[in-house]
């Protein structure tokens, strides 16, 4: 199956070790937009808001070619500062737009307990509670 990894760029030290598992099991894996480049959207925050947006829309608009050329989605929703099972923005919007697509969802914890937790348990993801073999 290919596999699109989302999760917070502060997650992102977590994605080799899972894509070698992942790849093992026959797998064929996309990494996250700025993978290679973790702080790419601080930098732009700091040259300045046009550049930011810019940036930030034209990332937005690459993981939905992502998505579309993936058969799933794979959320590694992890502890972020203090916040148990962490799904941000950027990675809520790859959310709804695989399950928009029909793909399948994957969440590596359970879903957190937020504002969103209505919405993600509507897309039905199945939680993996750590457990990569039941990515089939």
């Amino acid at each position: 199956m290919k596999i699109f990894i989302c999760c917070s760029k502060h997650i992102y030290n977590k994605i080799p070790e899972i894509r070698e598992e992942l790849e093992k099991m026959g797998h064929v894996i996309t990494l996250p937009n700025s993978f290679h480049e973790p702080m790419k959207e601080e930098e732009m925050k700091k040259i300045g808001k046009e550049e930011h947006i810019e940036w930030k829309s034209n990332m937005i608009r690459l993981q939905d070619k992502k998505i579309i050329d993936n058969d799933a989605v794979l959320v590694l929703n992890f502890e972020k500062h203090g916040q148990p099972n962490y799904i941000g923005g950027a990675t809520f919007l790859e959310i709804f737009k695989a399950w928009e697509r029909g793909k399948k969802l994957f969440l590596f914890n359970p879903i957190p307990e937020g504002i969103l937790k209505d919405e993600l348990s509507a897309f039905n993801p199945i939680v993996l509670n750590g457990d990569l073999t039941l990515v089939i």
